[in-house]
């Protein structure tokens, strides 16, 4: 008896948890089938369509009235944040009306979008030409930093180890 309701309580507080990582957003009315890659080439197509799309920041961008922030776009991954271990969709731009700060908004801080598709700007990246599907954000989540992983010299095993410094 003691054991199925630890079990029980465990598993309400891993659904819990789960629940917790995935950020307040409202999704309701996206096409989670359109991906960066589809709406730069066929623009006219996806134009007002509502998306939910993620990605690093590549750069942060302060204009009269709004932000615009130049994202490299990836897959989503169950918690709808960036799977930055899958290979990148596209670049795209996030427009935000109002200010965002720019050192919050820096290169390399993850984010999700929800947005409506508003067709594509012309742009380059180093001195090649590129096409961005422009997102006017309705919502966007910031992900908290990650910090880097601790290395140990630690380590635990059977055998034999040579090490060389």
């Amino acid at each position: 008896m003691a054991v199925s309701r630890l079990v029980i309580v465990g598993a309400i507080v891993a659904l819990v948890a789960g629940c917790a990582t995935t950020p307040p957003l409202d999704t309701s009315g996206v096409d989670r089938t359109i991906t960066p890659s589809a709406a730069a080439y066929h623009p006219a197509r996806f134009s007002g369509h509502q998306v939910l799309w993620a990605g690093t920041i590549v750069q942060a961008t302060n204009l009269r009235h709004r932000t615009q922030l130049q994202v490299l776009g990836y897959p989503l991954d169950g918690s709808l944040g960036p799977d930055t271990a899958a290979k990148p969709q596209r670049r795209f731009l996030v427009e935000k009306a109002g200010y965002l700060e720019t050192v919050d908004f820096a290169p390399g801080r993850e984010i999700t979008v929800v947005g409506t598709l508003h067709g594509v700007s012309q742009g380059k990246v180093g001195q090649a030409p590129y096409t961005f599907p422009v997102v006017k954000a309705r919502q966007l989540y910031l992900w908290p930093t990650r910090s880097p992983a601790r290395r140990s010299n630690v380590h635990f095993g059977v055998g034999v180890g040579v090490g060389v410094h």
